[in-house]
């Protein structure tokens, strides 16, 4: 369906969930692949799953709220992978089940610098580098409907989200010249390790669903199809776009 010839892709916070669900449909479309997250000790399991499918994978740890580990990482992913065009922003911190008012300074710091801070410093540094090289490429970020609609207590979570969202269009425009593409992807609520606890609550799990027409949550290999589908050369023309992948939640 797509060539992937001398493609490779980095994928953040790959260790489990929709980033490792990403780097296994990217290692299936034929890419190499440098995953990463906070350490390599807890990729372990994505590396057996990609090894399987006869690509190169380097796992690299990176921690995106600090330059300098951003800088490491992509020197050594350039380095082994000269042909490195395609970056996934995953790596980010949960929902903070919050009310406004009742955020501290403190938690509202730490999701921002992670999730719109270290997307922002993560995705411009690795533009730099693909024009540096002269090279086309496409940056995909994982947003959220949260950053779509308003949800109760969730305010600083979806702000984080909304501005990625934003951030992929104005990079988007800026990118263009350079044959770079830029866009995100809201999913709605799926189910991974990390949200399995919060939904064994069967009221607040009920309650959640009866927002969803087709009546269920997502599964991370479905977002991963569109991560897979936008790093490909049949999204080549789709810049700046935002694909919401949430059951019909937003239709309303």
């Amino acid at each position: 369906m797509f060539s992937t010839k001398n493609k490779a892709a980095l994928i953040t916070g790959a260790s489990y969930g929709i980033g490792q669900a990403s780097s296994i449909a990217l290692a299936q479309a034929g890419f190499d692949l440098v995953i990463t997250d906070l350490n390599t000790d807890s990729l372990n399991q994505t590396i057996e799953k990609i090894k399987v499918h006869g690509v190169k994978v380097l796992p690299l740890p990176l921690d995106i709220t600090i330059q300098e580990s951003i800088d490491q990482a992509l020197l050594k992913a350039f380095e082994i992978f000269p042909y490195l065009n395609t970056l996934v922003n995953n790596a980010g911190l949960p929902s903070l089940r919050k009310l406004a008012i009742d955020t501290s300074r403190l938690e509202w710091d730490n999701i921002i610098n992670t999730n719109l801070t270290g997307t922002f410093f993560m995705s411009t540094s690795f533009a730099r580098q693909l024009i540096k090289n002269k090279q086309s490429g496409s940056i995909i970020q994982l947003a959220s409907t949260h950053g779509l609609v308003g949800f109760q207590g969730a305010s600083t979570y979806g702000v984080s989200k909304a501005g990625i969202i934003h951030l992929s269009k104005m990079l988007a425009i800026e990118l263009a010249p350079h044959q770079i593409r830029v866009n995100s992807i809201a999913p709605g609520t799926t189910f991974t390790e990390s949200r399995a606890p919060s939904l064994e609550d069967p009221v607040r799990k009920a309650e959640m669903l009866n927002r969803v027409p087709l009546g269920r949550f997502a599964q991370s290999d479905e977002i991963a199809g569109a991560v897979a589908y936008l790093a490909s050369d049949l999204a080549s023309f789709i810049t700046g776009q935002t694909l919401t992948l949430d059951g019909g939640l937003t239709v309303y």
